[in-house]
């Protein structure tokens, strides 16, 4: 694990943060303008700096589809390039993940980050003089929080990992069982929702009116995630726990339609991932904020196939049964590109192709992370000269439509349907249709609401890896759906586009289905200085 070893200066909500350049004792050097852990924590001010190194820890660990998003290729929403260098993405795409894979270690590495930045505030923050016990408990309650993000990030695509709760590092932890490291993110968050606040007012922690920080319906929302993933494979805790996963969600509800706090569904899906909204938007529950100018999240291009005329990178791209299955309306639309531009400047529909096939990658495309070359400017698919090649886009982390989809779920998987719950899933799949069909109703059954809902979740943040709480990937994981997956890629049919037109996948499955496909390996480099770090 390359940790920490010294503060430095950086951008994000404050002035100092953690940066990782080797395996080392956390603060163990001492050169002008950095300080040891124990000379930290003097003073309020270095106490809320401490803060703002944990949150630029936490962007940089979410900047890049190779510190976050890798592995959630192995959702059915989303594949890459058959080729190219695309090899670290492809693996996660055809279940067939190495253990040298060229980006495996930076998504491990970077949790660890994370976690070592908590647990230092976690561990010497209370001895900070002359501060408020409500801010000290806020300052230590955002740390558990990011602990626990992480712990769950690391337990959904590993399984089996180290816990680490001091800043050394110890090659030799044992890994841990995979209840204890829920146990663990339960602790974490029950002590972040008891210490975070309902909103905050006041800057670092509020900016606009909206709350950049984790306030307490944030960690109430990622509990009833946890919760559902608790419910499902692998724990199969079941009813109880789809039952938990309802009540916290419905809190968060019940919050917003009070009043205690401000989030509300925009009327039009496009509006959600507009740049006029990026610093402003009421649905985002929790974000992570950037600045083009000292942050760049580098996310824009990874969506665009390599021939296109914005000259993408080719990372990803849509995969086709799925964009079939996506019901039709504003939220597709605005989902993928309506049309694709490519080199001969004219705008195609995706499966554009001759006769014989000239196209590397024939596929839909997704356009929720792009923005304007010209800040503040939306893009435009027809203008290929208004793409960012570095943007400021937020990192959505949890909307409210998804609580609404959590909530209707875990009320169904639990073996009930209550009228709110058809109430709020009607309120997401309204807006995608784009006028009031409420399709839902209490006629159906508990097992068909549970599955629309898991449904609408799925199409709501198709595409949309970079970082948030709850990819496609993630839910098909707990559902134990990885593997119908794997069958269904393995046969690659084609799939009826167009009157006439037939496409199907690029990247090719092969192989025996076992269980072992439902994680990664652990990185070599690390299984190199832990032993127990062995499949």
């Amino acid at each position: 694990m390359k940790m920490m070893k010294y503060i430095g200066s950086v951008v994000l909500m404050g002035t100092l943060a953690f940066s990782a350049t080797g395996c080392s004792d956390f603060l163990d050097e001492h050169p002008n303008g950095q300080l040891t852990d124990k000379e930290f924590f003097t003073s309020a001010e270095e106490l809320r700096a401490g803060l703002n190194a944990l949150y630029s820890v936490v962007a940089t660990s979410q900047n890049a589809n190779n510190n976050i998003g890798t592995n959630f290729l192995a959702g059915d929403d989303i594949s890459t390039h058959p080729a190219s260098n695309k090899q670290p993405l492809r693996e996660h795409d055809q279940f067939s993940v190495t253990d040298n894979n060229a980006w495996l270690l930076s998504l491990w590495e970077q949790r660890y980050i994370v976690i070592k930045a908590a647990n230092f505030l976690i561990n010497n923050a209370g001895r900070t003089p002359n501060v408020s016990d409500e801010e000290l408990k806020r300052v230590i309650a955002q740390a558990h929080y990011w602990r626990a993000y992480s712990y769950f990030y690391l337990v959904t695509t590993w399984g089996k990992v180290p816990i680490m709760l001091q800043e050394e590092i110890n090659y030799n932890a044992p890994l841990a069982s995979i209840e204890d490291i829920y146990n663990l993110i339960i602790s974490d968050l029950k002590i972040a929702e008891e210490g975070c606040p309902e909103k905050y007012t006041e800057e670092p922690y509020a900016r606009g009116g909206i709350n950049v920080a984790v306030n307490k319906a944030a960690v109430k929302a990622t509990l009833s995630y946890v919760y559902l993933c608790m419910a499902g494979w692998p724990l199969n805790k079941g009813n109880e726990y789809y039952t938990l996963a309802a009540q916290k969600a419905e809190e968060v509800i019940d919050g917003a339609d009070k009043g205690t706090y401000y989030y509300k569904l925009y009327k039009d899906f496009s509006q959600i991932h507009s740049v006029a909204n990026n610093w402003t938007n009421k649905e985002l529950i929790l974000g992570i904020y950037y600045n083009r100018d000292r942050t760049p999240q580098m996310c824009p291009l990874t969506d665009f196939l390599q021939d296109m005329k914005q000259g993408g990178w080719g990372d990803t791209n849509g995969e086709i049964k799925f964009w079939k299955e996506f019901p039709e309306g504003p939220r597709k639309e605005a989902t993928y590109f309506p049309k694709v531009m490519l080199m001969d400047g004219k705008l195609h529909d995706w499966w554009y192709d001759t006769t014989p096939a000239s196209r590397e990658v024939v596929a839909p495309v997704f356009m929720k992370t792009v923005e304007g070359s010209v800040r503040g400017n939306e893009f435009s698919y027809q203008d290929p000269s208004t793409i960012a090649g570095n943007g400021e886009k937020t990192i959505q982390v949890i909307r409210l439509s998804q609580v609404y989809c959590w909530y209707a779920e875990a009320v169904g998987r639990s073996g009930k349907i209550t009228q709110k719950a058809v109430d709020v899933l009607n309120k997401v799949r309204n807006r995608a249709d784009g006028k009031e069909s409420n399709i839902y109703t209490m006629s159906l059954t508990p097992e068909k609401l549970a599955e629309a809902a898991y449904n609408e979740h799925g199409w709501e943040m198709a595409g949309y890896y970079w970082g948030g709480l709850a990819c496609r990937a993630r839910d098909m994981f707990r559902m134990y759906r990885y593997k119908d997956h794997f069958e269904y890629r393995k046969q690659n049919p084609l799939v009826e586009v167009a009157p006439g037109i037939q496409r199907k996948e690029v990247v090719t499955v092969t192989g025996t289905w076992d269980d072992s496909k439902m994680y990664a390996p652990y990185p070599y480099e690390e299984a190199l200085l832990n032993p127990n770090l062995k499949r």
